[in-house]
C-alpha cells in the first residue's frame, strides 16, 4: 500500500506539471538539499545550482574547462590572477552582471558557511578593477586556480541584500532563508518553484547568453524533477511513461529496463570514489560498547576492518558489476602506481587477529552510518558490510537515513562510523587531499570532510605543499607520497569507483557525463 501511495502521489505531482511540449520530466532517489548555492557541496544539489548559476569557468561536456561568465584570464603573477568579464549578461530579475557580483560571490563562498570554501579561499582575494574585470590576490600560488573557479556559482549582490541572504544559510543548524527555496542566477534554467522532497521546477531562460554561443542544442524547454525514493517506484513510473529519466536506476532493474523497447539505459564511469570513515578523535566513541577509549584510534583495527571487506562480493552479488573496486582514495584513475591503487586483500583470519593484537579477541560493538538515497545501493552496501564486520568479531549495526537527515549530521560529527562518496568534475587529486584527507583548519575550510577528525601532521605537510607545487612531476611525486600516507595509516577505507547507468525513455538523448550531471540544456526528445 505505501508503495501505491508513492506512485500515486508522483502521478498527481507529474499531472500538477504546467503542459509544455518539450517538458523533461526526471527523477532520481534524492532532493537538491538547498536552492543556497554555497550551502551545501553535495552532487544533486550542485546540479541545479549550476544549471541557475553560472561560473567564471565552466564545462562542456566533456568536462574541458571553457570560458564562462569570463571571456578570458591571465595569471599576472605566481600569485595574481586577472579575469574579463562578459558583457551584457544579467540576471533573472533582468539586473546586469558585473564585477561586483564577482567580488561578492567569491566573498559570499568564502564565509565559515559554506561547504565550498575550501574551493573559493585558494582562488584568492577577489578585488575589483573596473565593471568587467575582477583580480585576485592568492595568499600562495595555486596550480588549480581554474578548476576552482569552475566550482564557485555568481549570484547577485542586490538581489542578496534585498533578500537578506548575504551569507550562506546555515544548513546543518536547520536555518531557513529566502535563498533556501529561491534563487536568481544568469545561468540556463530559472527557477520557477521548489518544494523540498517533493517537486522542483525550472523554465528555460530565453535570454541566456550561452545560447547564442551554441551551448544549448537541446529543445527542452521545462523540466520538473521528482524525488522518488523507492527504488521499484522509479522504475515503474519510468516504464509507464509517467518519468522521461531516471538519474540512479536500481542495478537489479537494469536487466528489465533493458528489455523494454521504450527504454535505453546508458553506462559509464563516475568520478567518484565510495568508502568508509572512522571518528579516530573522540577517546570515546560515541555509538559503541567499548568504555574509555576508541578502538578506532588503533591502526590494527582499522586494519582488521579493511581486512573483513569482500569487495569483490559486494561488486558481484550487492552491485551486479557496476563498480571499480580500488585501493585508491581519489574519484578518479589519476597518473597514479600499482602501489596506491592495491587494496589490502580480504582475509578474515588476519582480521580476527589484528583485533585480538589491539585487545578486542572477542571484537566489540558500533554503529555504522549511512545514506540510503545518495550513492548506488548505499543501504544495501552498508548493510553487506555489516554482516561481513560481524563474522570477524565487530558486531556491526547499520543506521540508514536520507541524505537530508544524513549529511547534517556527519557535518556535526555525530557519527563513529560511516560511509561517504567524493567526486565531480574536477579529477586533480587535491580537490580530494584538502577537503577530505587533510585535518581541519578553520582559517581555510580545509579539512572540513574530514569527519572523522583525525590529525597526520606528515599527511597534512604533503597535502598542503602538492597544493603550492607549480611543477607537474615535482607536484605529482608529492600526491603520490600523500596518498601513500593515508594508505599506510588507513584513515578511510576506499570501496570502489561507482559506475553509472541512466535509464531514459527511448525519445530521450541526453549527453552522459562522468560528473553524473545532466546537462538539461543538451537534452532532447523527439
Amino acid at each position: 500500500m505505501k508503495q501505491v501511495g508513492i506512485a500515486l502521489a508522483l502521478a498527481v505531482a507529474l499531472l500538477a506539471a504546467p503542459a509544455a511540449a518539450k517538458t523533461l520530466r526526471w527523477a532520481s532517489q534524492g532532493d537538491p538539499q538547498t536552492a543556497d548555492p554555497f550551502s551545501q557541496n553535495e552532487g544533486l544539489t550542485n546540479t541545479f545550482s549550476q544549471s541557475v548559476h553560472d561560473t567564471l569557468v565552466m564545462r562542456d561536456n566533456a568536462l574541458r574547462p571553457v570560458p564562462g561568465l569570463a571571456v578570458s584570464w591571465q595569471q599576472v603573477d605566481p600569485k595574481t590572477w586577472r579575469f574579463n568579464l562578459r558583457r551584457g549578461v544579467k540576471f533573472h530579475d533582468g539586473s546586469p552582471f558585473t564585477a561586483d557580483d564577482v567580488v561578492f560571490s567569491y566573498e559570499r563562498a568564502q564565509h565559515p558557511n559554506s561547504q565550498l570554501r575550501q574551493y573559493a579561499v585558494p582562488v584568492g582575494k577577489p578585488r575589483r578593477i573596473d565593471d568587467y574585470t575582477v583580480e585576485f590576490v592568492q595568499e600562495r600560488p595555486n596550480p588549480l586556480t581554474l578548476e576552482h573557479a569552475t566550482t564557485i556559482y555568481i549570484m547577485s549582490r542586490a538581489w542578496s541584500a534585498r533578500h537578506k541572504v548575504e551569507r550562506p544559510l546555515d544548513f546543518k543548524g536547520k536555518e531557513e532563508t529566502h535563498a533556501s527555496r529561491n534563487a536568481n542566477g544568469t545561468g540556463a534554467w530559472m527557477l520557477v518553484s521548489r518544494e523540498p522532497g517533493v517537486r522542483t521546477v525550472l523554465r528555460r531562460n530565453p535570454d541566456w547568453w550561452g545560447t547564442r554561443e551554441g551551448r544549448a542544442p537541446g529543445n527542452v524547454t521545462e523540466v520538473v524533477y521528482t524525488q522518488v525514493s523507492a527504488d521499484a517506484t522509479r522504475t515503474a513510473a519510468l516504464l509507464s511513461g509517467q518519468i522521461d529519466f531516471v538519474l540512479d536506476p536500481p542495478p537489479q532493474d537494469l536487466a528489465r529496463l533493458e528489455g523494454s523497447k521504450d527504454i535505453k539505459v546508458v553506462r559509464g564511469q563516475e568520478n567518484r570514489i565510495v568508502f568508509f570513515g572512522f571518528d579516530q578523535h573522540r577517546d570515546e566513541l560515541l555509538y559503541s560498547n567499548v568504555r574509555g577509549k576508541n578502538p578506532f584510534k588503533d591502526l590494527r583495527v582499522r586494519q582488521a576492518i579493511y581486512h573483513a571487506i569482500d569487495i569483490e562480493a559486494i561488486r558481484a552479488r550487492t552491485m551486479r558489476g557496476s563498480a571499480l573496486p580500488t585501493g585508491g582514495m581519489t574519484p578518479s584513475v589519476l597518473p597514479s602506481s600499482p602501489e596506491i591503487e592495491q587494496r589490502l586483500p580480504h582475509d578474515p583470519n588476519r582480521a580476527r587477529q589484528l583485533l585480538a593484537e589491539a585487545g578486542y579477541p572477542n571484537g566489540f560493538e558500533v554503529t555504522l552510518d549511512c545514506p540510503n538515497n545518495r550513492y548506488v545501493n548505499d543501504e544495501e552496501i552498508c548493510l553487506a558490510v555489516a554482516a561481513m564486520l560481524t563474522r570477524v568479531g565487530v558486531l556491526t549495526r547499520v543506521t540508514a537515513m536520507p541524505r537530508a537527515t544524513y549529511f547534517p549530521k556527519l557535518e556535526k560529527h555525530d557519527t563513529s562510523f560511516f560511509m561517504l562518496g567524493w567526486g565531480g568534475a574536477i579529477t586533480d587529486a587535491q580537490t580530494t587531499l584538502s577537503p577530505v584527507l587533510r585535518s581541519a583548519d578553520a582559517r581555510t575550510g580545509n579539512g572540513g570532510f574530514n569527519y572523522g577528525r583525525y590529525v597526520n601532521p606528515k599527511l597534512d605537510a604533503l597535502i598542503d605543499a602538492a597544493a603550492v607545487e607549480m611543477d607537474v612531476e615535482r607536484r605529482r611525486q608529492v600526491v603520490w607520497d600523500a596518498l601513500k600516507e593515508h594508505n599506510a595509516q588507513v584513515h578511510h577505507v576506499p570501496l570502489h569507483r561507482q559506475m553509472i547507468p541512466w535509464a531514459m525513455r527511448s525519445s530521450v538523448t541526453a549527453v552522459h557525463r562522468a560528473d553524473n550531471v545532466l546537462n538539461m540544456e543538451s537534452v532532447k526528445i523527439d
